[in-house]
Parts: structure tokens; C-alpha cells; sequence
């Protein structure tokens, strides 16, 4: 019964963590992971590379591309606000929310910059746009 309890309080404290924005300076996880105020963000609806993963350049050699997605996604952000707009929990804990800077979808900015890649499952294909056009103009990673 104890463990219920828990359950159930954990629950509601997370519905009531998630009624509100989240809004501040952020610092950039990965690609696709922010920290504001020390809550870990997960933006909804995208994926770009995880830590440490390489890509493959035109060139055929790889490179960082997890570390060019950070860094042109921190470069983007700068020293600006970030608003959030939590959507749910996902299965490590972290808020995933949408977010923006300035009224600029930080989803949208990524998958348009080609840093990242709509995930249809999660967001309907809201990116999916997008994408093509980042893909048929050869943008980023």
C-alpha cells in the first residue's frame, strides 16, 4: 500500500512540475537536451546525435557530429531566454517539452538547420517539412 501511496504522490507532483513553463537561461546537454534551473529538458518531438556519436562528412572521414549540434544549438541560443512548454516525462525522468527563444521553435531550428531529425512517432510529422527541405538543400550533419 506504501508503494502506491508513493506512486501516486510522485505522479501528482509531476503533473503539477509539468502545469507550468519552465523559463530561463539554458545550457546546452546534446543536441536535442537543455538544462534550465536545473531540470533536464528533452526537447519534444526530435533527435539529434548523442554524445560522442560520429558522423560520416561528404568527405567520407567522421567527425563529432553530437559536438556540432551542441555547439551550434548553444551559439543559436546565446546568452537569451528559453521558454518551455512541458509536454510530459519520458522514461528517464526528464521534462520533455517544447521551447523556444525569441518565438523561434527550438525543434524546428534544429531539424531546418539539419542538426536533428523530425521524429514523426512523437510528433506527427510537425517536422517533417522541414526536413525535406533541410535534406534537399544538403544542411548540416
Amino acid at each position: 500500500m506504501k508503494g502506491i501511496l508513493a506512486a501516486a504522490l510522485l505522479m501528482a507532483s509531476s503533473r503539477v512540475a509539468l502545469a507550468e513553463d519552465v523559463i530561463g537561461h539554458a545550457s546546452v546537454v546534446d543536441g536535442d537536451t537543455l538544462m534550465i534551473h536545473g531540470i533536464s529538458i528533452r526537447l519534444w518531438g526530435v533527435d539529434a546525435p548523442k554524445a560522442g556519436q560520429l558522423c560520416r562528412g561528404e568527405d567520407g572521414d567522421q567527425y563529432r557530429c553530437s559536438i556540432e549540434a551542441a555547439n551550434k544549438l548553444g551559439t543559436f541560443i546565446a546568452l537569451r531566454q528559453v521558454n518551455c512548454n512541458p509536454i510530459n516525462l519520458d522514461r528517464y525522468g526528464r521534462t520533455v517539452a517544447t521551447c523556444s527563444v525569441d518565438g523561434a521553435d527550438l525543434g524546428e531550428w534544429l531539424v531546418r538547420s539539419g542538426l536533428a531529425l523530425d521524429l514523426p512517432q512523437y510528433s506527427l510529422g510537425k517536422y517533417g517539412s522541414v526536413q525535406h527541405e533541410a535534406e534537399q538543400a544538403k544542411r548540416g550533419i
